[in-house]
């Protein structure tokens, strides 16, 4: 590799004598240096406009902008993504950071990750990249493969592709659609891009995200009237803001700020215009979120307040460890046809974490929303059916966050399995079993006794999950290539599934996954396959599945039930593993007929959501609870 060409990597003469200089005129000359940078930005001033309008009309249809980069680069997208949403209130799925070797490298390096461009197009993949969304690659040298990798992806899927670097004619730029590159000379300690390009890099980024917050109405003047009050301070910044725009005293200020729920903008909307809050929120609705269009527009905007009889939404979601999605339904309508519906990535906040499973909830509604051809709007009734939130203290944390993000006005969260056990017996009584990327096993009786067993994540178990499926795939190759275990041909099928030669190779990529449990389990069918086709090794695999799930749907019965109980239950099964190999399916039921438990009814639930949008349908009449599993 030869990157002299690069002007990043040249020397530059006024530091050849650095570790000779005192620290006083170290000092100074990196301000010189720095002094650089501003007129070097402001030298593609029109491109950075552009590529912001562009980035602007992404996000008002309901795309995203997803920075990618490796690095220095990748920490400082991610650094600009994560301050959107207390900045400018932000939808937290609205502006993405991704970085060669994920979270890990946010505090040191992951070496040889940026050189992997496949490993860009699997992080794409994971946060549901489209055609809507616009992607800002972001490499100093402009030849970074994993950044590489990503803008070839969005031309693929037909994205918006914008090149970040500090080179001039490189392979970025030959692949984005725009290219954005301050020159700056070479760096004071050779190659050292952190340096001058890195404040190059974050003053770009800066533009690119505030201005087209600006575009979309995030600031009135010069305040940022969209922030969130997510602690004192920026709670405080509310109420001084609220004080400035209104000239009321801050005791008023406040008062008006809790009738609006802590909302900025509405809070001036009714002070300005006279308005209740629901009409302020009409107002600011009609204009795209735009204060200064809700406050001067035309007067004769017909002002609607709730109808009793206009139709009744409710929102069913199912949450999991592969992906999220949600469903919107016109309760006006017999049947339990979605008007929208909306996808996105895993939301089960232990495997993924708060953040992205807030954010992949947030995106699945917007994008129902979308789907229907209808603005976001709280609606009656919603259930959330989440992996993960088997405590109280999880379905609290997101019951706060629905009422912060006014989802519904009455609202049951609730973990994934309910949602199938209503979905896929008769009454709501009778064991649900999940095996998809995770396992559970989850009963009610007539007497509404509940119980569960399972769910408690890849780290504690999982039995019969895909991803202790494919775990014991890898344990088997690698058994078979040390000689300590039976040859397979499940060798043969994951190596060809990853492209790769030898199993050490494999062991490589996945080694770079090794904390995705999505991406792990995504090769049980693998497994299952070869079981079906006489694998000894897989069938072995798949019969202690079996027997891992069989053990789940014991135990819920013996909780209960007495163990002596002989009448038969309803089962409802679910998940794509379980759903998708009859072998397991059929293995796991002569299981548990031997140890006495017959079933009377087996229902197969393949969109769980339908049972999620079932409970949020109950809450009409009656308010609901989630059951406490425990």
């Amino acid at each position: 590799m030869n990157l002299d060409h690069l002007t990043t990597e040249g020397q530059n003469p006024d530091s050849e004598a650095l570790d000779c200089l005192s620290t006083l005129e170290i000092v100074r000359l990196m301000n010189a240096e720095d002094s650089r940078v501003a007129k070097a930005v402001g030298q593609i001033a029109e491109s950075i406009a552009q590529a912001i309008d562009v980035i602007t009309e992404r996000l008002a249809g309901g795309g995203r902008l997803i920075y990618i980069g490796a690095g220095t680069s990748g920490r400082l997208g991610v650094l600009d993504a994560a301050e959107c949403p207390p900045t400018f209130n932000s939808p937290p799925w609205q502006v993405v950071g991704l970085i060669a070797g994920g979270a890990a490298a946010l505090t040191r390096a992951v070496e040889g990750a940026e050189d992997h461009p496949e490993f860009a197009l699997a992080d794409l993949k994971r946060v549901d990249f489209s055609d809507r969304d616009v992607l800002v690659g972001i490499a100093t040298s402009g030849r970074t493969p994993y950044v590489i990798g990503g803008l070839e992806h969005a031309k693929v899927v037909g994205a918006s592709a914008i090149g970040l670097t500090c080179n001039d004619q490189t392979d970025l730029s030959r692949v984005a659609d725009l290219t954005l590159a301050p020159i700056l000379g070479p760096e004071i300690i050779s190659g050292s891009t952190r340096l001058k390009a890195g404040t190059a890099t974050k003053l770009v980024l800066n533009m690119l995200s505030t201005g087209a917050m600006v575009k979309l109405g995030k600031v009135y003047g010069n305040l940022m009237v969209d922030l969130q009050t997510t602690n004192k301070k920026l709670a405080d910044r509310c109420l001084r803001i609220l004080t400035a725009l209104t000239g009321l005293p801050r005791n008023q200020s406040e008062a008006l700020l809790k009738q609006c729920d802590g909302d900025v903008k509405t809070s001036v909307v009714v002070h300005q215009r006279g308005v209740s809050p629901t009409a302020a929120r009409q107002l600011l609705e009609q204009s795209f979120g735009n204060l200064r269009d809700a406050l001067t527009g035309d007067n004769t905007i017909q002002l609607r307040e709730p109808s009793v009889d206009e139709p009744s939404m409710v929102m069913g979601v199912d949450g999991g460890g592969s992906k999220t999605l949600a469903w919107l339904i016109d309760t006006a309508s017999d049947t339990q046809t979605p008007v929208g519906v909306g996808e996105s990535g895993p939301s089960n906040p232990l495997a993924v974490g708060w953040h992205t499973a807030l954010a992949n909830i947030d995106l699945a509604l917007n994008r129902a929303f979308t789907d229907a051809g209808i603005s976001r709007k709280q609606v009656a009734a919603a259930c959330l059916a989440i992996a993960g939130t088997g405590r109280d203290i999880e379905r609290q944390r997101f019951e706060v966050w629905a009422e912060q993000r006014r989802i519904a006005e009455r609202m049951l969260v609730t973990h994934d399995a309910h949602p199938v056990l209503a979905a896929g017996t008769s009454s709501g009584a009778g064991i649900a079993i999940i095996s998809g990327t995770g396992s559970i096993a989850f009963g009610q009786n007539p007497q509404g006794t509940i119980a569960r067993a399972g769910g408690w994540g890849q780290m504690f178990g999982d039995d019969g999950s895909g991803y202790v499926i494919a775990h014991a795939a890898l344990h088997a190759i690698a058994c078979a290539h040390d000689g300590v275990g039976p040859a397979t041909r499940l060798t043969s099928d994951l190596l060809q599934a990853f492209n790769v030669s030898t199993v050490m190779d494999f062991r490589e990529c996945v080694s770079a996954d090794v904390m995705d449990a999505k991406r792990l389990a995504s090769l049980a069918p693998l497994v299952i396959t070869a079981a079906d086709e006489g694998d000894n090794v897989a069938c072995g695999i798949i019969e202690e599945a079996a027997r891992g799930l069989s053990a789940l749907v014991l135990a819920v019965h013996r909780q209960l039930q007495h163990q002596s109980d002989s009448h038969p239950v309803e089962l409802a099964l679910s998940g794509g593993i379980l759903i998708n190999s009859e072998r397991l399916r059929e293995r796991m039921l002569e299981l548990i007929a031997r140890e006495g438990l017959r079933a009377k009814h087996m229902g197969i639930v393949d969109k769980p959501v339908q049972g999620a949008v079932k409970l949020a349908r109950g809450l009409l009449t009656v308010r609901g609870t989630a059951p406490d599993v425990g």
